[in-house]
């Protein structure tokens, strides 16, 4: 894990409501995380995230055409929200949610921190792995 971007992370979570925020990559692997998740509940969540964004680009064709790209994913529960984007080519980042977020600022401020983050965002595939 790459504990040089978990403070980076953390600037998501400036937004009333939010919980915590992790960066995976496409496989499950964790590669950040924000204060207040411990590493093995962030392991854990990484590997479930990592086959909810897969089960959601598989369902493109549901949209439209079958060439319509997946931007995020957003999971309501009683309680929340779970927002996944992509961050960059093989990562993902995750924020969970009270119910009461502003979510409009939420997907705003993950997109901001996709976009300075760039190229540190990107997460190669492991060797092996198809995708």
């Amino acid at each position: 894990m790459n504990s040089g971007l978990d403070w980076m992370l953390d600037d998501v979570l400036a937004v009333p409501g939010t919980r915590h925020a992790i960066l995976l990559s496409s496989d499950g692997m964790l590669r950040a995380r924000s204060r207040d998740i411990s590493r093995d509940d962030a392991d854990r969540l990484a590997a479930a995230l990592s086959g909810l964004q897969s089960i959601s680009r598989s369902t493109e064709e549901f949209c439209g055409s079958g060439e319509t790209p997946w931007r995020q994913t957003l999971v309501e529960f009683a309680g929340g929200f779970v927002f996944l984007i992509a961050a960059g080519p093989g990562a993902y980042l995750a924020v969970s949610t009270s119910d009461m977020v502003d979510m409009e600022a939420v997907t705003f401020r993950m997109h901001k921190l996709v976009d300075r983050l760039g190229k540190e965002l990107s997460t190669p595939l492991r060797e092996g792995y198809a995708g």
